[in-house]
This record gives C-alpha cells, structure tokens and sequence, in this order.
C-alpha cells in the first residue's frame, strides 16, 4: 500500500505546524536511512532493498526499543510501542520551501499526515519521508528514527522538550482517529495550529476556547478528558521557540505542493479512489479549495 501524506487522504493537505531553532544545513537530495534495531539480517537487506538504498551508499541510523520507549512511554501503553524496534525509515532533504512529504507502507496506527505534523512540531522541513516495516506494525517508534536522521543531517541537535511535544502529538492524534475518525482528528489539530498562528491567544482560559470552537465546528464532542490532554500539549507546544512567519511559509509551501499534485492525472486517480470511501472528507476539502480560490 502506498500514500502521499499531502494525496491520499486530503485532510492531510492542511497538516503543517511549528519551526524551531534548527538550521536546516542539509544538502539537497542527500538521504539518510533509519533501521529497527531488532530487524532481521534478512528483514534488513528487504527493507533497503525497498528503499532502493545499497549499504555503504548512505548513512544509515540504528533505533531502539528503548529509545522508542524513552519518548512514547509517557504518552501511550508499553504494549503498542512493543518490544522490538522494526519500523524503519528514509529521509531526504528536499529544497527549501518545498515542505514534508509522507509516505508509509505496513503502517498500521500512525497516518502520513500524523507523522508529517509532528515532523513539523519537532522542526522538521522541506523533506520526503519514507516510513514502512517488515511487517504489519503500529509505526509510533518511526518517528524517533526520522528525528534522529534530521539530527545528524542538520547536525543540530533538536531541542529534547521539543521532541517530546512531537511525539505525544503524534500519540494524541492517533488516539483521536480512534473515537472520532482519523480525518476529524487531522483536521482537529491542523485547524488549532492555524488559530494559534493567526489568532491573539494569551492566556490558557483563551485556549481552551479556542479548541473547544474548533472541536464544535467539526462536531466532536470532546470528553473533558480530550480538552484537557489537549490543552496541556497546545500550552507546552506555544512555550517552544515558535517562528510564526515560518509557520505561515510552511503552510503555503504544502498547500501549493496540495494543488500542483491534484491538477495532475496521477493526484486525479488518487482523488476518485478515495471520494469513493471518504465522500464527506472530500466535500470539506472542496469546500477549502473553493475558498482559497476566491481569495486568490
């Protein structure tokens, strides 16, 4: 199975998020391949067979089942991360304002457009993301790989709060997807990130509100519980070190990337197959794409 983040499933166009203080110094086009440290001889030359990667050609990143579980214990049960690190990984670096490109395979739990917005919370950019795995697996310890590619491509290192503000996104996103749809959860999170970019809100009582109306817009009936959680993640996510013009760019960036894609005939196929599952995604994006016509 093979999806864009920015394609397959529309919702996602609009999933863009937070810069931070990490200089993208990368080379264009270079990759970098994250491995589960618990794969297989075999499981390994299949998968950099799939990422039509030679060793020895690129720097490849080793990630472990306690590394996953240093920065997703906090935030889901010991028993969805597992006991083996296998979700593997290829990052390359696109050019500048070219945005995040997602694609998965045998990911189970964790959509292209989760792993591309919290990408972005932790400060990632201008990349394409490859993510799969041996085997049907629920992908949450992918993105601890991804991140530490971006690390050692940059050669800066990502702040440790920021990380863990991009992983329990991730996790509370995918909870979301659970109750109220994987679509509603994305377009959840992307609609408060683009209020917290364009709106004056000070104090957490205005945050609140502010999710609570953007939840209610969408029909989901957030249990106090979902409030809450989401309101702790949005605070800490505001007490980063946020450029909001840089937000504004990467929001442009992957929506021009969303239109070029969809005015092809491969983006058209694309959008047939899923209005045929997702008629009422699609009716929202054509909605959006409506408006940014008219104020254009």
């Amino acid at each position: 199975m093979k999806y864009m983040w920015k394609t397959a499933a529309a919702t996602f166009a609009i999933w863009f998020g937070l810069t931070s203080v990490v200089s993208a110094d990368a080379v264009t086009g270079e990759e970098i391949v994250t491995l589960g440290e618990d794969l297989n001889p075999q499981q390994r030359e299949e998968l950099l067979q799939e990422m039509n990667v030679e060793e020895g050609t690129v720097d490849i990143i080793t990630v472990s089942n306690d590394e996953e579980h240093q920065y997703l214990g906090d935030y889901i049960d010991a028993s969805v991360i597992g006991t083996r690190a296998l979700s593997s990984s290829k990052i390359t670096m696109g050019e500048s304002g070219s945005g995040i490109d997602v694609e998965t395979n045998r990911i189970t739990w964790v959509s292209e457009g989760m792993y591309a917005n919290a990408l972005i919370t932790a400060g990632v950019e201008d990349a394409d993301i490859y993510v799969t795995a041996p085997f049907d697996v629920s992908g949450t310890g992918a993105l601890t790989g991804l991140i530490k590619a971006y690390e050692e491509s940059t050669e800066e290192d990502i702040p440790e709060e920021q990380k863990q503000a991009a992983n329990e996104e991730l996790v509370k996103t995918a909870e979301l997807g659970e109750e109220y749809g994987v679509e509603d959860a994305t377009e959840l999170m992307a609609r408060i990130k683009e209020a917290l970019a364009e709106e004056d809100v000070e104090t957490e009582e205005d945050l609140r509100a502010l999710i609570q109306r953007i939840a209610e817009e969408l029909g989901m009936n957030l249990s106090d519980e979902e409030l809450d959680g989401l309101v702790s993640l949005f605070e800490r996510i505001r007490g980063l070190n946020i450029d909001w013009n840089q937000v504004r760019t990467q929001i442009d960036s992957i929506r021009t990337n969303i239109g070029d894609f969809v005015d092809s005939e491969e983006g058209q196929s694309v959008i047939q197959s899923v209005l045929d599952f997702f008629n009422r995604l699609l009716d929202t994006i054509t909605g959006w794409f409506q408006s940014r016509s008219e104020e254009s």
